[in-house]
């Protein structure tokens, strides 16, 4: 497999009346061909502000938008918006967006909305882009009678079987999915993530998979990033990972979460995530580490290859 998407010091941060939000702050990770990559973290930590400056969806008030994403061997960081939206946004990266609902027209039908990007980059007719939507949505688990539905005629499940195939109907190399099945029941979800293991096999797609539920993305992930503060802290091949995760964050958030054949202890990580206005000095998660030195009060930590292909952002693996 060759590297399909490598990101390089991205940044995103937002304009507010109480000052700069540093949301994505000096992002960097790979993406191979084929592959699942979980992005994992408490809520507002940046994992929807990463996913949108990589398909570029940004909101008016953009205080800073730089770093570079190399896809495909181009830098579409570079690219003028036009060029962006004609040749990479939907047509080459996709996205399912958090709530299904909201991302549906209520007075469209849904096939007509399944089949619009077909119209708008490849000029197909409306009967055409609607043969094709019937097709996706057919692949997706829904019927292709519910193409000839409005939204509201459809179950949750189905909403989220309908937007997945938004994104899939042009063929897209990726798929960004964000929080795909947290307004789902447990049934429902373990259906949706069948479905999204299917396609990407049978398509060879490659997913950014953006969750704060651990247990639900080992379903998908061939490799997890955790992010803390608008920062990824670590980065490792899910086997690695989920057996002996090395970020004190990463660890705090494997222990909190119940398994089945052992019996363990749940833990709780005190404190609350930081303020992205005024994020603390040096290492962004040492109010709340059990492990913090003074070096961690002072200095940002650097990466640190642990070999693998793991890599980790913290003071105590430095010093090792």
């Amino acid at each position: 497999m060759g590297v399909l998407m490598e990101v390089r010091g991205l940044r995103l941060y937002y304009s507010t009346r109480k000052g700069v939000v540093k949301a994505v702050d000096n992002v960097s990770f790979q993406l191979m061909e084929g592959e699942t990559l979980a992005v994992v973290g408490e809520s507002g930590c940046g994992k929807s502000s990463m996913a949108k400056a990589i398909i570029r969806l940004l909101p008016r008030n953009v205080h800073t938008y730089d770093g570079s994403i190399i896809f495909e061997g181009r830098d579409i960081m570079k690219l003028d918006e036009e060029t962006f939206r004609r040749e990479v946004r939907w047509r080459k990266i996709s996205m399912v967006f958090q709530g299904a609902m909201n991302s549906l027209n209520p007075v469209l039908k849904v096939g007509f909305q399944v089949g619009e990007p077909l119209m708008i980059y490849d000029g197909l007719s409306k009967e055409e882009a609607i043969a094709r939507a019937r097709k996706m949505l057919r692949m997706v688990g829904i019927h292709e009678a519910f193409a000839d539905r409005y939204p509201f005629e459809l179950s949750g499940g189905m909403k989220q079987r309908a937007v997945i195939a938004m994104a899939l109907i042009t063929n897209p190399r990726l798929v960004i999915l964000d929080e795909p099945t947290s307004a789902l029941d447990v049934i429902t979800q373990a259906n949706i993530m069948n479905m999204l293991k299917r396609v990407r096999d049978e398509y060879g797609l490659s997913y950014i998979f953006i969750t704060h539920d651990i247990a639900l993305s080992s379903e998908l992930a061939d490799k997890v990033a955790v992010m803390y503060a608008g920062q990824i802290v670590e980065v490792a091949d899910a086997e690695i990972f989920y057996r002996e995760p090395s970020h004190p964050y990463a660890q705090k958030l494997m222990a909190s979460v119940p398994t089945l054949r052992t019996d363990k202890k749940l833990e709780f990580i005190p404190g609350a995530p930081p303020s992205l206005l005024e994020p603390p000095p040096g290492c962004r998660f040492h109010p709340r580490c059990p492990y913090a030195m003074d070096i961690c009060r002072r200095e940002e930590p650097p990466v640190i290859d642990l070999g693998g292909g793991h890599k980790v952002k913290c003071w105590l693996y430095a010093k090792r």
